[in-house]
């Protein structure tokens, strides 16, 4: 029975493929392992477009909650310049302060924008410079088109981050000393005031010694009486 089905289908390959038995038969394994290997390659390929987004999501953790700082000094600021991934990245500008974690990439250690971070770079980006010096809140002397571009970067930063705090102004030095030097020299000049006045005009000192004194005309009146 079996052998009449063989004998059966060989005929059939040979009236339907004008191919013997042997050549059909190789023909289709080659086909078969070409199907494999083409599915195999896209199948990987596609398993890998899903898992590597699914490893992305894994490793990026969401970032913690901004944490309100109040007013801090700028060497408290400089603590939150990205070195310790366990703080957030800060960064100030026109004194306040906002969380730029989200910008990690831009700011953070290796970013092009790090040596702002943990500084009020006002200056450095109304000039868009990143020499040292320019890494200061200090705006004076800017023109006109540099303070426009400051405040469009502060109106991204408003827009953008969470402001979380402001640096600890300067406290400028209390009038106590200057009233104590007003009165010391308000006492001098009182002092001086009852010190007599030397007079170094010639003329009036001649007048003077030839004007008879108080004593003298007193004496004279009383010998007439």
């Amino acid at each position: 029975m079996a052998l009449q089905l063989w004998e059966t289908l060989k005929e059939s390959i040979v009236a339907y493929t004008g191919l013997s038995p042997a050549t059909f038969f190789t023909v289709a394994a080659l086909g078969v392992a070409v199907f494999y290997l083409v599915s195999g390659l896209f199948g990987s390929s596609d398993h890998g477009h899903h898992s590597r987004p699914r490893e992305f999501e894994e490793q990026m953790e969401p970032l913690p909650p901004p944490v309100q700082l109040g007013e801090v000094t700028e060497e408290e600021l400089k603590q939150y310049d990205g070195a310790d991934s366990k703080k957030p990245l800060l960064m100030a500008i026109k004194g306040q302060i906002y969380d730029v974690s989200q910008s990690r990439i831009f700011y953070g250690p290796g970013g092009p924008y790090h040596l702002f971070a943990g500084k009020d770079a006002s200056r450095a980006l109304a000039k868009m410079s990143f020499e040292e010096k320019d890494l200061t809140g200090d705006i004076s002397g800017l023109g006109v088109f540099e303070l426009e571009a400051l405040q469009d970067w502060e109106y991204k930063f408003m827009s953008k981050y969470v402001k979380v705090g402001t640096i600890e102004k300067t406290v400028p030095v209390s009038d106590g000393a200057a009233n104590d030097e007003g009165t010391g020299s308000t006492r001098e000049a009182t002092a001086d005031d009852n010190k007599p006045v030397e007079v170094s005009d010639p003329d009036v000192l001649k007048a003077a010694e030839d004007a008879p004194s108080e004593s003298a005309a007193g004496e004279n009146v009383e010998s007439k009486e």
